[in-house]
C-alpha cells in the first residue's frame, strides 16, 4: 500500500527534474532552465540584436533581456545542447527562464509543444551552428511562421552567428555543408559555392538586408561583397550588407535605428553599399570599380534598412580586379628592421635612434605614396634610408664575415606584374636594394650575384662606394667577438652552436599604393662571421620576400628556415588558397611551422585590402606602419605599444 502511494510522488519529482534540465522528444531535445509558471516582469518591447559570433558580449545581452520583459526566453538551434540557456539564466541573468529547443530534423517544425513555446515566448534566439540546417529545418515550416509572428507581435529576436546569418531577407545558406572564403565567393560569385538563399523570415528592419558574421576576424569582407552580388542578382535591385566582428552585436530599436556593443577595441560592424555597377557573370572571378564601405563603432548610429550611417569610424572604398579584393585611396607602408633585438645589447640612446630612423623611412615612403607613386617607389625609398642607417643589419650597418668583409643581399618584387629582381653576396652597391630593382626593371634575369652584379650596378649607374663605407665600430666588435667565441670552442674541439640571433638583422618595407597595388623589398648584411659565400633567405624571392595581387610579406630570421619552408610565399599561398585570413596565416607561418622546424624570426605582412600583420617570435623586432594620415607608428620590443590599422 505504501508503495503504490509512492508512484505519484517519484513521478512528480522525475518530471520536476525534467523541467529543470533536459526533455527529449522525436526530432528534437528540450533544456529548461528557471521557472516557465513565473509572471513576466514588464512588457515586451520590440528590438533586433544582432551579435557578430563572440561570447560573453554580456552588456548586449542585458538589453535583448530587458527587451523581453525580463521574462521567459526560447533558444532555439540546430545543433549542441542547452548551454546557451545556461549563460543567459545564471551569468548574465534577469530572466524569469529560458527554453531551449535543439533541432535534429524539419518535422520537429510542427511539433505542437515548440509552437506554443514560440506563441508565448517574451523574447526568441537563434543560437549558433549550422545554417543550412536552419534553411532546411524551418524555411517554410510554422517555425518560420512563428519567429514572424513575434516580430509583428513586437517582441524581441535576437540571433548569434548562424542564428544572425538567418535573419536578413536575403541569407548565405552554406548549403554545401561549407563555410565559403572570401577567395572562393570571389572567385566565382554566382556560382553554385555561393549559396544565397531568401523567403525564410520577413522582417522590416532588414529587408533588402544581407547578413555575416565572426567578420573582421575572418577575413569575411570579400565574401560580404560576393553575397550582396548574387543576392543582387537574385532580387533585380540595389542591396546592402552587414558584417559584425566577433566582438560586436547590432542592437535594432523599434524605429531602425541601432547602435554596437563592443568587447574589444575597434570591434563594430561594417556595412557594403550595394547597387553595384558591374552584372557578375557565372563562372568568372568578380570584377568590380568599386565598392563602398562603411564602418559602424560604438560612436555610430545605424538606421536600417536605408543603411545610413551616423558617425562612422570609416568610409573606404574598394575595387574587385579579378577576384582580389583591393583597398583604393589608401596608401600604406609597413617596414621592419630586423627581429632578435635584445633589451640587454641596447642602450636608450640606441632605441632613440632606432625609433627615429624608422619614422624617417616610413615618412620617406609615405611621401611617394601622398605623391601619387607606385608601390615599388615607397618600398625603395624606406629601404634606402634604413640601409644608410648605421642602426640596421644592412647597407651601412652591415656585419662583417669571417673574413672581415660585408656582403649585401636584396631582392624587391612587384605584386601588380610578379616581376622581381634580387642581388647576392655584393661589397660596394651603397644601396642594394636600389640594384635588386634594377635587375627586376633592366635586366632580362631575377638574380645577379657578386662582381657580375657589380658590374650591372656600374653599367647602370648604381652607385658604388668603397668598401669602408660601410664600416661600423659596433659591428667589428661583434665580430671580433664572434672570432673569440669560434676559437674557444676550436680549442676546446667542441663544435660552435650558433643562436638564433646571430642569424638576424635585416630590414624590409610592403607598400600598397592608392591604386590598390602592393610591393616587397628586404635588404641584409647577412650573419656575422658567415663563411664561403653563404647567402640567406632575404634575396630569395619566395622565402623572404614575396608579392602578388593580393598579399606581401618580407621576412626576418634565420634564414635557412625560411628557405626551406618557403615561408614568404606560403603565407600568401594560405590567404590565397585557403582563404586564411593574412594575420592568421602569418601566424602560423611564423610562430608555429618555423619554430616546429628549429628556427625563429619574424615577418610582417600586408594585404591588398589594407590588412596588415607583425608575427616574430623573439624578444623584440624593429616594426612600424604608416597609413593615409601621415602619422608614423613604430615599436621595438613585445611589450611596446603599436596602434594597428583596421583594415
Amino acid at each position: 500500500m505504501h508503495r503504490r502511494a509512492a508512484w505519484p510522488i517519484l513521478f512528480t519529482a522525475v518530471l520536476g527534474l525534467a523541467q529543470a534540465g533536459a526533455a527529449f522528444a522525436a526530432g528534437y531535445q528540450r533544456h529548461v532552465i528557471g521557472d516557465l509558471s513565473l509572471p513576466t516582469p514588464e512588457r515586451p518591447a520590440p528590438g533586433l540584436l544582432l551579435m557578430g559570433g563572440g561570447d560573453r558580449n554580456f552588456d548586449a545581452l542585458r538589453w535583448f533581456l530587458a527587451k523581453a520583459g525580463h521574462g521567459h526566453v526560447v533558444v532555439l538551434r540546430a545543433s549542441q545542447a542547452g548551454e546557451i540557456g545556461e549563460e543567459f539564466y545564471r551569468e548574465v541573468g534577469g530572466v524569469a527562464s529560458v527554453e531551449t529547443f535543439v533541432f535534429d530534423d524539419r518535422d520537429a517544425a510542427s511539433d505542437p509543444k515548440i509552437l506554443r513555446a514560440l506563441r508565448r515566448a517574451d523574447g526568441i534566439f537563434l543560437a549558433g551552428g549550422d545554417q543550412s540546417r536552419y534553411v532546411r529545418f524551418w524555411r517554410g515550416t510554422p517555425v518560420a511562421a512563428a519567429l514572424d509572428a513575434h516580430v509583428r507581435a513586437g517582441k524581441p529576436l535576437g540571433g548569434t552567428s548562424a542564428g544572425l546569418a538567418m535573419l536578413g531577407e536575403y541569407l548565405y545558406g552554406a548549403m554545401d555543408g561549407g563555410s565559403l572564403t572570401s577567395p572562393e565567393a570571389l572567385s566565382d560569385p554566382l556560382g553554385p559555392a555561393n549559396t544565397i538563399e531568401t523567403g525564410f523570415l520577413h522582417i522590416d528592419a532588414l529587408k533588402g538586408v544581407v547578413t555575416d558574421t565572426h567578420f573582421r576576424e575572418r577575413g569575411r569582407l570579400g565574401r560580404l561583397v560576393a553575397f550582396v552580388a548574387k543576392a543582387e542578382s537574385l532580387a533585380g535591385r540595389p542591396l546592402i550588407g552587414l558584417g559584425v566582428d566577433e566582438d560586436a552585436a547590432v542592437a535594432v530599436e523599434a524605429d531602425g535605428s541601432a547602435r554596437v556593443y563592443a568587447t574589444a577595441p575597434g570591434a563594430g560592424a561594417t556595412l557594403v553599399r550595394g547597387g553595384f555597377a558591374e552584372r557578375q557573370a557565372e563562372d568568372e572571378p568578380m570584377k568590380l570599380s568599386r565598392v563602398e564601405t562603411i564602418g559602424i563603432d560604438a560612436n555610430s548610429r545605424l538606421h536600417l534598412p536605408e543603411g545610413r550611417v551616423e558617425r562612422p569610424p570609416f568610409q573606404r572604398g574598394y575595387a574587385v580586379r579579378d577576384g582580389v579584393l583591393v583597398a583604393l585611396d589608401a596608401p600604406m607602408l609597413v617596414l621592419h628592421g630586423g627581429a632578435g633585438v635584445e633589451r640587454a645589447g641596447m642602450t636608450p640612446a640606441d632605441e632613440a635612434a632606432a625609433r627615429a630612423a624608422l619614422e624617417a623611412a616610413l615618412r620617406a615612403g609615405h611621401a611617394r605614396l601622398k605623391a601619387g607613386a607606385p608601390a615599388m617607389d615607397a618600398v625603395t625609398a624606406a629601404v634606402t634610408v634604413l640601409e644608410d642607417a648605421p642602426q640596421f643589419n644592412a647597407g651601412r650597418g652591415a656585419v662583417f664575415t669571417h673574413d672581415g668583409r660585408n656582403e649585401l643581399d636584396a631582392s624587391v618584387m612587384d605584386g601588380a606584374t610578379g616581376k622581381a629582381g634580387a642581388v647576392a653576396g655584393v661589397h660596394r652597391v651603397r644601396n642594394p636594394l636600389q640594384l635588386a630593382r634594377t635587375v627586376m626593371e633592366r635586366s632580362n634575369h631575377v638574380m645577379m650575384v657578386g662582381d657580375g652584379a657589380e658590374a650591372f650596378a656600374k653599367s647602370q649607374g648604381i652607385g658604388l662606394v668603397d668598401p669602408s663605407w660601410f664600416r661600423t665600430e659596433k659591428r667589428w666588435q661583434q665580430l671580433q667577438q664572434a672570432l673569440k667565441e669560434e676559437a674557444s670552442a676550436q680549442a676546446a674541439n667542441v663544435p660552435l652552436v650558433l643562436p638564433g640571433k646571430a642569424y638576424f638583422g635585416t630590414v624590409g618595407a610592403l607598400a600598397l599604393d592608392a591604386a590598390g597595388h602592393l610591393a616587397a623589398g628586404t635588404s641584409t648584411g647577412g650573419m656575422t662571421n658567415k663563411r664561403y659565400g653563404r647567402v640567406g633567405d632575404s634575396p630569395i624571392i619566395g622565402a623572404g620576400t614575396w608579392a602578388d595581387a593580393r598579399c606581401a610579406v618580407s621576412g626576418t630570421g634565420w634564414g635557412e628556415f625560411y628557405i626551406r619552408g618557403a615561408s614568404a610565399h606560403e603565407i600568401c599561398a594560405r590567404v590565397r588558397l585557403a582563404g586564411t585570413p593574412l594575420r592568421r596565416a602569418a601566424d602560423a607561418v611564423i610562430n608555429r611551422d618555423i619554430p616546429k622546424a628549429g628556427g625563429d624570426g619574424g615577418a610582417i605582412a600586408l594585404g591588398a585590402d589594407g590588412s596588415v600583420a607583425f608575427p616574430f617570435n623573439t624578444e623584440g623586432m624593429y616594426r612600424g606602419w604608416i597609413g593615409a594620415d601621415g602619422v608614423p607608428h613604430v615599436a621595438i620590443y613585445r611589450e611596446d605599444a603599436l596602434a594597428m590599422p583596421v583594415p
